[in-house]
């Protein structure tokens, strides 16, 4: 991932409201959510909730999909793991154990199919 691509989803993510719709939809796993039910989940004003989702989107945060009538959102998981790749790449100046607990964490708070538990 370049530094760009990196500010552009940290500061996608640097608002309340975003960070809490993005936390949502990684919870939901790869089906995602109707935007209907993330505006119920967080009490989200339609136009608030539709700014959010296209700046999420832009990032390339989050995806979305045409199902009938409804427009599905779920966390784009490959750029979530490039941006905390991006972040990790350089930690631990050779000192494996100052990271292993956050490997251990992501680990335990995620099943088999990447949701979390």
């Amino acid at each position: 991932m370049e530094s760009t691509s990196a500010v552009t989803a940290l500061s996608a993510l640097a608002h309340d409201g975003r960070l809490g719709i993005f936390r949502l939809l990684v919870q939901a796993g790869a089906d995602g959510m109707a935007a209907g039910e993330i505006a119920r989940a967080t009490g989200a004003l339609p136009n608030t909730l539709s700014s959010n989702l296209n700046i999420l989107s832009g990032a390339g945060l989050v995806t979305s999909r045409r199902q009938g009538r409804s427009i599905i959102y779920a966390a784009a998981y490959d750029q979530m793991r490039e941006l905390l790749s991006f972040l990790m790449e350089d930690c631990c100046a050779g000192k494996p154990e100052i990271c292993a607990p956050l490997a251990a964490m992501a680990g335990a708070s995620c099943g088999a199919d990447g949701r979390s538990s």
